[in-house]
């Protein structure tokens, strides 16, 4: 019963912590930061950044948010796969008790019936009978119930390694769980010091110079879509408006909906969307589930060649899977790009396209 008791205990831990952890969540990750500058001679005035380096360095910050994005999300998926795991080992655990206590009553009540027969064991008052046709039957009720008593310790045996077996594997995974937490927070606080810093570098531009590097982003999201165009990505595109599935007229009529709405880490609306928040509560509201990440995107939902996406499919950027953006037809995407940014429609070679993904078949 001790056992039964903690196995409750760390379920209801378990529960505790499962309330607390926070959704997985994946950001508009921008180009790779530029190559550092060369050092500057001691003495040396320090040479004033321009605002396309201030740029470079603000989408930096954010990329290496995304870094840490991939860790916070990797143990956040941990940690609900070993939390799980706990709750259902803690009721496995919970079953063999209880079958152990019962096959414990069992075993009394045989040695009830046998304190009953006078306390000589069954073979002894088989012997003592002298009517043969009494002897045979005796005999055959001994065998009968030396089998199950014999089935009973096994039994009761195999139960108890079961138990047991129960225990060390919880134990295991209520190790890996709080190993994933301290990653998790970890990763979050990292998440914040980037995002922060990039905010900070931010606030300290005058409203000119703010409305001037929106401007530089817009510009050099152009450009890496004219470069895109140029590369003949779209030249044998098959995915015309009209080839939309019904669920995926209703994803993208969802996601361009929320059009002006402010990106922010971690949410998905209805005020506020990250990037992976915003697909998959799009195809929610088509019928869809898809994962919450855009790793997890990447990693589980088919992949379609460029030529053969149509509206609805979701294009996943950089090498680690890192950004998303709903590919809406004649080379374009919605997406939630960045913190300080809001959701808006662009071209779909803006960003580094990693591959193509499509929900529901």
């Amino acid at each position: 019963m001790v056992k039964r008791h903690c196995v409750a205990a760390a379920i209801a831990l378990v529960c505790a912590v499962t309330a607390l952890a926070v959704p997985g969540t994946a950001f508009a990750a921008p180009s790779a930061p530029a190559a550092p500058a060369a050092p500057v001679p001691p003495g040396a005035s320090q040479p004033q950044q321009t605002l396309e380096q201030i740029r470079l360095e603000i989408e930096g910050l954010y990329h290496q948010a995304v870094s840490a994005t991939d860790a916070y999300n990797l143990a956040e998926d941990q940690v609900q796969r070993q939390s799980t795991e706990i709750v259902k080992l803690g009721q496995e655990a919970a079953k063999a008790q209880d079958r152990i206590d019962d096959l414990k009553q069992r075993a009394g009540a045989t040695a009830r019936a046998q304190y009953r027969g006078g306390g000589l064991p069954p073979e002894a008052q088989l012997l003592l009978t002298s009517d043969p046709q009494l002897f045979l039957d005796g005999a055959n009720r001994f065998r009968q119930g030396q089998k199950a008593t014999k089935d009973l310790l096994r039994e009761m045996e195999q139960t108890q390694q079961e138990l047991d077996s129960y225990a060390r594997d919880a134990s295991t995974q209520w190790r890996k769980l709080e190993e994933n937490r301290l990653k998790q927070a970890k990763a979050r606080k990292e998440i914040a010091a980037k995002i922060a810093a990039a905010e900070k570098i931010e606030a300290r531009l005058k409203k000119e110079e703010k409305a001037r590097l929106l401007v530089l982003e817009q510009e050099a999201a152009q450009r890496a879509q004219a470069s895109w165009l140029a590369s003949g990505a779209l030249k044998d595109a098959k995915g015309a408006k009209g080839a939309a599935t019904e669920q995926g007229k209703k994803a993208v009529a969802f996601a361009t909906a929320q059009v002006g709405k402010p990106y922010e880490w971690g949410a998905e609306g209805p005020g506020s969307y990250d990037c992976s928040g915003l697909t998959s509560k799009a195809w929610e509201a088509a019928g869809i589930t898809v994962p919450r990440t855009s790793q997890e995107q990447w990693r589980q939902l088919p992949k379609v060649d460029v030529k053969d996406m149509r509206p609805g499919d979701l294009i996943i950027y950089h090498a680690d899977a890192s950004h998303v953006g709903m590919y809406i037809g004649d080379g374009a995407i919605v997406h939630s790009p960045r913190p300080g940014r809001t959701v808006t429609i662009t071209g779909a070679g803006a960003n580094k396209i990693l591959g193509v993904v499509r929900p529901g078949g």
